[in-house]
């Protein structure tokens, strides 16, 4: 059996045709890119907005730790409140 046919902690990939970790892998994805395609996928089968937050948040942490960029706080504002942001 592969590890692909098992889901710890709930069934939200198990439906995809193709899992995030199938996707992250091939395409050689890195800590945050990873975290963003899962939140993602994830976020209308498991935890709606609060998943969306966590890609925002994972896109800021690259913006910040890979290129230097730091969130505005009118976005960091934004994302808390949930109400998103045009960037």
């Amino acid at each position: 059996m592969s590890a692909l046919n098992t889901q710890a902690g709930g069934t939200h990939y198990k439906d995809c045709p193709i899992q995030p970790i199938q996707y992250i892998h091939a395409n050689g994805l890195d800590f945050f890119q990873g975290n963003i395609v899962k939140y993602a996928t994830r976020h209308k089968a498991k935890n709606g907005a609060e998943d969306l937050r966590k890609v925002i948040h994972y896109a800021q942490l690259a913006l910040e730790l890979q290129y230097g960029i730091k969130p505005t706080d009118e976005l960091a504002d934004m994302v808390r409140a949930g109400k998103g942001a045009q960037v």
